[in-house]
């Protein structure tokens, strides 16, 4: 059964369409906990346009079991993890101009610099996965650049149209998950996934967390925060 961790930004989404002080991700993260779930992520945007620096660093004197800091390899966010040591980082690409993360980090791409970014976080005792598509080639440079874990993308899957391009995309995530655990990478998965398409994802073998925020945040706000997480981890099962 994959553990799940709740993401929490788009609480901090809400609020910032006001610039007021509610809802609180703090608040959310703590009901989410209490409510079951295994960690708690958030995501540190150069934009800020949710989670901002004060939230994260509250979360790091409130959570109380895992709280994972997605974040862009740039100096700025190396910095502030290494000042905040959340219990995992998540290397993400990211772009100022997209709605929501829309696809994998392109290790290969980047490969030195992601290098060099990995070295330093985990030198400073950090876990690090890293956000990507479900691609064998990207799979192996994350294993060479240093990686603990791969977070595969499961956006694709989470937005077919058909049964075929569904099973295509289940299949491809499957073959990633393999690929990872032989290169000893551990494994979570993680975009787009809801209280419908999640249960074929946590029914593959090998992976150990799930990572969902929007469809739970969504949902919290018809049958709340409790029973929006204990819902989607029922689901898990």
């Amino acid at each position: 059964m994959p553990r799940l961790n709740v993401n929490v930004d788009h609480v901090a989404t809400i609020r910032e369409a006001r610039k007021s002080n509610e809802p609180d991700p703090v608040l959310a993260a703590y009901i989410s906990e209490m409510a079951g779930a295994n960690g708690i992520i958030v995501h540190l945007r150069e934009d800020r346009r949710h989670i901002q620096d004060r939230d994260l660093h509250i979360l790091r004197q409130t959570v109380r079991t895992k709280l994972n800091m997605e974040m862009a390899p740039t100096r700025e966010m190396i910095d502030i993890a290494l000042e905040v040591k959340p219990d995992m980082v998540t290397l993400v690409p990211e772009k100022r101009e997209e709605i929501t993360t829309e696809g994998g980090l392109n290790i290969i791409e980047a490969s030195k610099n992601i290098a060099r970014v990995v070295k330093e976080i985990k030198k400073n005792g950090l876990f690090l996965s890293i956000f990507i598509d479900p691609d064998l080639e990207q799979i192996k440079a994350a294993n060479r650049v240093g990686a603990d874990m791969v977070e595969i993308h499961t956006g694709l899957y989470a937005n077919a149209k058909n049964e075929y391009d569904n099973t295509n995309e289940l299949n491809k995530i499957q073959k990633a998950i393999d690929a990872s655990e032989r290169l000893g990478l551990r494994v979570s998965a993680g975009h787009g996934l809801n209280y419908t398409n999640v249960k074929y994802i946590s029914g593959l073998g090998g992976i150990e967390e799930l990572n969902i925020g929007h469809s739970i945040i969504a949902n919290s706000l018809i049958v709340g925060m409790e029973k929006a997480v204990r819902d989607m981890i029922a689901l898990c099962g």
